[in-house]
């Protein structure tokens, strides 16, 4: 064994480093947080200043037996961990763990994994920062208070099994406000006058000037420009530039590779993961823009190489964000002379675009010419504005361009128009008027999102991409796809004979990866807020994360500032517990014609679900909503449709086929076998017909007998089956796997029991 032992957090940083390092280094990785607090219990005293009670997880004790051992034979245990709050925590965590000496422990920290800054790190060592672990700490312990007293709360007054957090509850209540303002959004048409015109020179599109707010007047303003020469009132040209963004911090990095790539936010975290640890960017949890004077020299020197002095101009970027923790640099590239790497896909996609964005931080401003064009059909008031622009020097767009979907970059990107003079007369080729309708504000992607938590100061770059995935994880937002409807819109077209008059569709609405809250996320979040406002308040979260800036910079001490927050929220706790009522979403949708009793919709035990009849009646009927359908928007006739299933449709084999809809979506049932009901077009329980189902039950009969692979008379529920992964045993509701090297058809029946009795079956693992 070496006598330096360097202690990472991940196997893949340890592989990079150690190539590093020479032979009197050995390099290993903890394999993340070697202990947490237990998930079963508070694990917190809070009579005792809030003293947090760590346990060592089950599967890392093999790791810690190791690293003990490697440590007895070191002289010197190199702390190596990311230089975040996170990272330091899981360095105080391994010297409280594995029993450290301080006068033989150093914690050393890189922005990179490149050889140069690993020896910088190695020659500037410090001890552990105790400020940036209680920073941890308190977040930690404070997340922890917050879930382990509002989740009872919501068991008890909303749903069995839900929870409630901190930063993710602020998230949720986000989505449901932008959800409400969609609801009450009221559309309103007018119609957009365009001009297509002939210079002689060439062809450009002017817009008429003013907002038309109905047919009548877009009649009018058609009408009286048809058929007329266009003069050219007045000419405007304008020096103009693009100035490029700064380099990419955690939040602007995923907005851009959700723009750009189609990433999710934890995939972007991921795929970034993977680029640090193998040397190639700097460290990806950062809200700095800042550069390194190193990363300057380099970037200008690339620039100058590869597209001359004229392109490189040296910029500092001013970190904008409130409470900018640590003094990181941005993400860049740890090497600029390497614009692409190898490698997986999306590794080699992400890099390129944290290349470009990085680079064009350091190049020229864009030069432009900006054209505006203004114009009166003759012998009237109505004015025609062509706006145009021409790059006289393209600068950074040599090699970045602004994302597409960017409304600010869109604008501004604008076609060439031909020349023209002042008092020029153009020909109409053309004269239309096309309804368009206001837009409702759009729902959030997981980037937009990212956004607006950033500047509401709530969360932080490590927080940013767990957050949102356990928001979906509940089941109080989904990410989904949603078809738009078709809608009518009128077009009035000039003709010498008169106006022409159509009406055209087209599809709006579509919705593509955006988050939605579910019916129980918006029941959540309303009970939430009606009881705990501070708690859901946007202020108050973003203060929070500002007292933990404090204690990371030793301004605050954190068991002060737990005492603070948690008398009052204790007692809120208390008092809601005791007085509020129970939370349902219920709406009163009507009255059944049948039986005259209120149809209402609300969130029962086990998910959203229409009722016919009061609380207190004893014969109330049920009927579970299906995926598609909401509490919050359901009508009458929808709902009484929900109590036309199970629907028989005859028999097939002597045994009854029916349709209906339960936990997992609409099915269809033969006997005792159930079918699940495709999503796609037509497929409905209400409409779905006899020959339909049976080809269904058909269906999955023949792929069940495709996949079946062993089967045995001695016990009935026992089989070996083909799945998606491979071979596996099912016994009753239990999977096992095949172990790697066995031949799954030629496996005996005491094989199999022998596997069996040495796998942990799929019900147990689910349980744990």
């Amino acid at each position: 064994m070496s006598k330096n032992l360097v202690i990472v957090e991940s196997p893949a940083k340890a592989k990079t480093i150690e190539g590093y390092l020479g032979k009197d280094f050995t390099v290993k990785s903890s394999f993340g947080h070697i202990r947490d607090l237990a998930s079963n219990k508070l694990s917190i005293d809070i009579e005792n200043n809030f003293s947090p009670d760590y346990q060592v997880s089950p599967d890392k004790k093999k790791v810690i037996d190791d690293l003990k051992k490697s440590v007895k034979s070191a002289e010197v245990v190199w702390l190596a961990t990311d230089e975040d709050r996170e990272g330091e925590a899981i360095s105080w965590h391994l010297q409280e763990v594995l029993n450290l000496k301080p006068e033989s422990t150093k914690r050393i920290v890189f922005s990179e994994i490149t050889k140069s800054a690993i020896h910088r790190a190695i020659e500037s060592p410090r001890s552990l920062d105790v400020h940036l672990v209680n920073a941890q700490q308190a977040r930690r312990v404070l997340d922890r208070l917050v879930g382990f007293e509002l989740s009872p709360v919501l068991w008890k007054k909303v749903r069995p099994s839900l929870s409630a957090g901190r930063v993710q509850s602020v998230a949720v209540r986000i989505i449901v406000e932008r959800e409400r303002e969609i609801e009450a959004f009221k559309k309103e048409s007018f119609f957009r006058i365009s001009a297509e015109l002939d210079s002689g020179k060439g062809k450009l599109k002017a817009e008429y000037a003013q907002k038309v707010s109905n047919i009548g007047q877009a009649r009018k303003v058609v009408e009286e420009s048809g058929g007329k020469p266009f003069i050219v009132e007045a000419l405007e040209k304008k020096p103009a530039k693009r100035t490029p963004s700064a380099p990419f911090t955690t939040s602007t990095l995923q907005q851009e590779a959700g723009r750009k790539l189609g990433f999710s936010v934890a995939q972007t975290m991921q795929v970034a993961q993977r680029l640090y640890e193998s040397g190639r960017i700097t460290y990806m949890r950062t809200d700095s823009t800042n550069l390194s004077e190193t990363a300057l020299v380099a970037a200008k020197q690339q620039i100058v190489n590869s597209f001359g002095n004229d392109y490189s101009q040296l910029r500092n970027f001013a970190t904008k964000t409130k409470g900018a923790q640590e003094a990181h640099e941005a993400i860049r590239p740890t090497d600029f002379s390497a614009e692409k790497i190898t490698g997986e896909k999306n590794e080699q996609r992400l890099y390129e675009l944290i290349w470009k964005r990085a680079i064009a931080s350091q190049m020229s401003d864009a030069r432009l010419e900006r054209t505006t064009i203004d114009f009166l059909p003759s012998g009237t008031s109505h004015k025609y504005v062509a706006k145009g622009e021409v790059i006289l020097f393209d600068g950074f767009l040599k090699v970045y361009l602004e994302s597409t979907d960017d409304e600010a970059a869109e604008d501004e990107q604008k076609d060439m128009l031909p020349p023209v003079s002042k008092g020029q007369s153009l020909d109409m080729t053309a004269l239309t008027a096309t309804e368009r309708f206001s837009q409702a504000p759009s729902r959030y992607s997981e980037p937009s999102l990212v956004k607006v938590l950033e500047e509401l100061g709530i969360g932080r770059p490590s927080t940013y991409a767990p957050t949102i995935s356990t928001i979906q994880k509940r089941g109080y937002v989904v990410k989904e796809n949603r078809e738009g409807a078709k809608r009518d819109y009128r077009v009035l077209v000039y003709q010498k004979t008169g106006i022409k008059e159509t009406v055209k569709s087209e599809n709006h609405g579509a919705e593509k990866g955006k988050l939605f809250p579910t019916d129980i996320g918006i029941v959540v979040t309303d009970f939430l807020v009606a009881n705990f406002r501070t708690i859901l308040d946007y202020n108050f979260t973003a203060t929070v994360e500002k007292e933990f800036d404090d204690i990371a910079m030793g301004n605050l001490e954190w068991t002060a500032m737990l005492t603070k927050f948690y008398k009052p929220f204790h007692a809120n706790v208390e008092e809601t517990t005791e007085t509020s009522g129970r939370a349902s979403g219920e709406r009163i949708l009507g009255t059944d014609p049948k039986t005259g009793k209120p149809v209402s919709a609300r969130i029962g035990r086990f998910g959203p679900m229409i009722q016919i009849g009061a609380q207190d009646d004893d014969d109330k009927r049920f009927a579970r909503l299906r995926s598609d359908q909401s509490i919050t928007n359901i009508s009458l006739e929808e709902a009484l449709d929900l109590f036309k299933l199970p629907r028989s449709l005859g028999e097939f084999e002597n045994l009854e086929v029916s349709v209906g809809t339960g936990r997992f979506g609409p099915y269809v049932r033969h006997g005792k076998a159930f079918v699940s009901i495709p999503k796609s077009a037509g497929e409905d329980p209400m409409t779905i017909t006899f020959d339909r189902a049976v080809e269904l039950i058909v269906s999955k009969r023949d792929a069940a007998e495709k996949a079946l692979i062993l089967e045995f008379s001695e016990e009935p529920t026992l089989f070996v089956l083909e799945g998606r992964y491979g071979p596996y045993i099912k016994f009753g509701k239990d999977n096992f796997k095949i172990p790697r090297g066995q031949d799954a058809a030629t496996l005996t029946l005491v094989q199999i029991r022998e596997i069996m009795a040495a796998s942990v079956p799929s019900s147990k693992k689910r349980k744990r």
